[in-house]
Formats: structure tokens, sequence, C-alpha cells
């Protein structure tokens, strides 16, 4: 009779430990010096709903971080705007937009199904071969895409046949949108005709597993699932347990993680950081607490909009504004009481963020009212 080995019970990791190894993960528990390409590869793209998150994003990472390196990427066609993640707009490398937008074409599939009705009698394949000569003809605003799709089909829901095209093109927003301080409407063409190279097949799910724990992990397969709007991805979680470390939250649920990531000490400082909206920091985990405290979740938002937000000690704090010409006046709203030298630090980060974006100049960084409630 052959004797089993005990299974050795998953480590707990407490919602501080989480916190600063998510911190770690993200480039926030301390400025690194990295290219701005490489932050925007290691964290696997930044949130891009309008055109000045990335660059807020980058600057509360990097060391020597100008907002002219990631507009020059952007102008040199290495990094790119497109509808990926969770069928929102992110920054991604050149190389990502090939490839991860084929791994998130399911949900892209699963939005159109929402638009069926306004679809009836339209051959998808064929739209989807006219929207591909149109754009690649010349970049076109959806506008436009709409206006030359309903001569095709005059019976259809103008709005569908857009969406559908944004669903079955893998379409980027051509420059000068997206340029620091340049930004212009936007116009679509295929993420190939822009880039001038064919698109990748869809990575093997481990890769981007593994890239996924890297920038936002420990993490559980729920949390990647919400990240990139996919479902199954359990079973590559599965795949790759042999080569990954395991843990369980305060609430029992099973982390992993890769073996050699950074798990600082839960008391490593964590310095105020200014965050812009739509981070992914917040964004990219079914369980939020290990960043938002359990009696501030949905503080962030107002509608469906979100609010820029701050962290102090590494939590989710408050949020803040830009008023004024030239962004030369910031409003920061704590959620609850700041001690004096909390006080202190959030204003000289704020002062350090604006500085990096907007030059060196006299800036009134103030205090407003704690934020209301809005749930």
């Amino acid at each position: 009779m052959t004797n089993k080995a005990p299974q050795t019970a998953a480590p707990r990791l407490g919602t501080l430990a989480l916190n600063r190894a998510t911190l770690a993960r993200q480039l926030l528990l301390g400025r690194v010096e990295m290219s701005a390409h490489d932050a925007v590869e290691h964290l696997l793209g930044l949130q891009a709903q309008n055109v000045q998150p990335p660059y807020y994003a980058l600057a509360a990472r990097l060391d020597g971080f100008a907002p002219e390196q990631l507009s020059g990427l952007m102008a040199d066609r290495e990094v790119v705007r497109i509808v990926s993640m969770r069928s929102t707009i992110h920054t991604h490398t050149a190389e990502d937009c090939l490839t991860l937008q084929p791994l998130v074409q399911p949900a892209r599939e699963r939005e159109l199904n929402l638009f069926r009705k306004g679809l009836v009698g339209v051959d998808l394949d064929r739209l989807e071969a006219i929207a591909r000569e149109l754009v690649e003809d010349e970049p076109r605003t959806l506008k436009q895409l709409r206006e030359a799709l309903v001569m095709e089909w005059p019976d259809a829901d103008p709005f569908a046949l857009g969406l559908a095209a944004r669903c079955r093109l893998p379409l980027v927003q051509v420059t000068p949108r997206g340029l620091w301080r340049r930004s212009g409407q936007v116009a679509l063409t295929t993420a190939e005709h822009w880039l001038g190279r064919p698109a990748q097949e869809a990575p093997a799910p481990e890769a981007v597993v593994r890239r996924y724990l890297a920038a936002f992990g420990p993490a559980s397969a729920k949390d990647m699932q919400t990240w990139a709007g996919l479902t199954r991805l359990r079973e590559a979680f599965e795949r790759l347990r042999p080569e990954l470390v395991t843990f369980r939250d305060e609430r029992g649920t099973e982390l992993f993680d890769l073996p050699d990531a950074p798990r600082p000490d839960p008391e490593t400082p964590a310095p105020p950081r200014l965050l812009p909206e739509f981070d992914n920091l917040l964004l990219s985990h079914a369980d939020r607490s290990r960043v938002v405290p359990p009696d501030l979740k949905g503080r962030s938002w107002q509608g469906n909009q979100a609010h820029r937000t701050f962290l102090v000690d590494g939590f989710l704090a408050g949020i803040w504004r830009l008023d004024g010409d030239d962004a030369h006046v910031v409003t920061l709203e704590p959620f609850g009481r700041l001690t004096g030298r909390q006080r202190t630090e959030l204003v000289e980060e704020a002062a350090r963020l604006l500085e990096t974006l907007h030059g060196t100049g006299s800036y009134d960084i103030r205090f407003g009212t704690v934020a209301a409630t809005d749930r």
C-alpha cells in the first residue's frame, strides 16, 4: 500500500501583504527606472478611455518619465490605442496589439451578440470586408464608417453597424489622437495596416497567465477573468499549477503566483500616488479589497464615470481633480482624515506629478471637502 504524502496547506497572505505585492508588480511601491515601452509591455497595456490617463499612469510609476517619451512611441507606431481587455480602450505596444487582440476576440463577439436585433439581414463577413477596405483606404471616424455601411444596409441600425465593424476588426486610433497636447478626433484603421505587419495568432493562455501574474499577482483565475473580460481561464491555471506557487487570502480564495515574483514585507512603506481615472490597478481583480478598503467600495465612481484617485499607505484614500488653465490647480478630496505627514507627502507627490507632466511652475494644490458617497 502506497502512502500518499500529506498535502501542505497553502500559506495565507493577509491584505497588507497582498497590497504590497500588487503595488510592487504595478511599479507603484517605488518609481522604477524603466523605459515607457517596457513599462507598457510589463503592465500589459494601460487603460486609455481618455487621452491623458496613460501619461499620468506612467508618471506615477517611472523615474525620469517625460510625456514626450510615450507620445514619441505613439507617433512612431511603437504603441497604439485599441479596444482590447474588457472591450475598453487600452494603450498597447505594437507587439501586444497584434497578439492580445486575438486573445480577447471572444469577448468582442459576445459584445456583438447584444446588438443582433439591429443587424438582421446583415452579412457580417461582408460587413467586415467592406469596413476593412474603407478604413485601409483612409482612416475613418465611426460616423463616417456608419454612414458608408448604412448605404449597404439601409434597414439596419447604424450604431450596430459601426459596433459590428469595431468588434470584427482590430481598429486602432491613428495619430494625432493620443499624442501629448496634440490630440485630435478619433479616426480608425486596422492594426495590420497601421503597423505594416499581419496580426499574429493568439498566444497560448498559459503565456498570458504568466504575464498577468507578473503584473497583477498574486491572483486567482477569477481575477484574471475580470481583467481580460474572458471566461474559462481556470484550465490554464491548472495546467500551470506545477510551476506556480499558491496562497490563500483572508477569505480563503486560492491565489496563484510566479515563484520568483516580488512579495515584499507587508510593513514596506508605500508612498502616496495619484492615479488617473480607470487605472488598471483598480479594475483588474474580481476582489479589489487588496487596494480598495471594503467601506470605500464604489467611492471611486460616479455613474459610469471613474474619478481620478489617490493612494495613501497603498490603499484608495480619495479622489482628485485638475482645474484652472494648464492644469495648475489640483484639488485633493480625501475620504477620511489624513495625518499631517500624510497630507504633506500627498502634496509633494501631487507637485512632482504636475512638474513631470506640465513643467516647473507655480501650482495650487489644495484639499477639498470629503467626497460624497456615491454607491
